[in-house]
């Protein structure tokens, strides 16, 4: 069964853009993480809402191993009202990430335990498309993690500057106020 190099390689990188995820929220207040940032309202809390079926679904459902977690949004149905995709004031942090991690946790041991060309199954796709293999689903959940991920990035840096884990390793806010004035510069070259 299961773990081979490739393997190994998508779960390492799931897992990095997992705590990349997490990692945005880290010292923020309840507002700044559930507050719509955009306008089609994605905020911080919700992502990590919407990955927690995301990797509930595809790494367990779809494969025949259902994660030991309860998601309310999936079971009522709200999902398809976009329920997964913000936090209820009822909902707190501490219990979403708490979900997000019993997923990713059962995630990872489908990843050690299940072959990549293992049948799996997703019944909301179209007809035609619903049999597919975990392999297929493993690198659309790590595309998925790793472009929310990136979208909580921007997010957290829209919030208080702080963007990415590398940022003060990089520059001071004289290194991050001059180069800002650079990008600028060029871009206003084209107003």
């Amino acid at each position: 069964m299961g773990h081979d190099a490739i393997s190994t390689d998508l779960q390492h990188y799931l897992r990095q853009s997992r705590e990349g995820l997490l990692r945005a929220l880290d010292g923020l207040g309840e507002y700044d993480v559930r507050k719509p940032m955009t306008p089609s309202g994605t905020n911080l809390l919700g992502l990590v809402k919407h990955l927690t079926d995301v990797e509930a679904s595809y790494l367990g459902a779809c494969i025949g191993r259902p994660a030991p977690v309860t998601l309310p949004w999936v079971e009522d149905g709200s999902i398809w009202d976009g329920a997964d995709m913000w936090a209820r004031s009822d909902e707190s942090r501490d219990y979403l990430v708490g979900l997000y991690r019993a997923a990713a946790a059962h995630s990872d041991a489908s990843i050690e335990e299940v072959d990549l060309g293992a049948p799996a199954y997703v019944d909301w796709w179209r007809e035609g498309r619903r049999e597919t293999t975990f392999g297929h689903l493993l690198v659309r959940v790590v595309a998925e993690t790793a472009q929310h991920a990136g979208h909580a990035d921007i997010l957290r840096e829209s919030i208080d500057g702080r963007g990415g884990r590398d940022h003060d390793d990089v520059g001071d806010d004289a290194y991050w106020v001059a180069y800002l004035a650079k990008i600028q510069s060029a871009a206003d070259a084209f107003r």
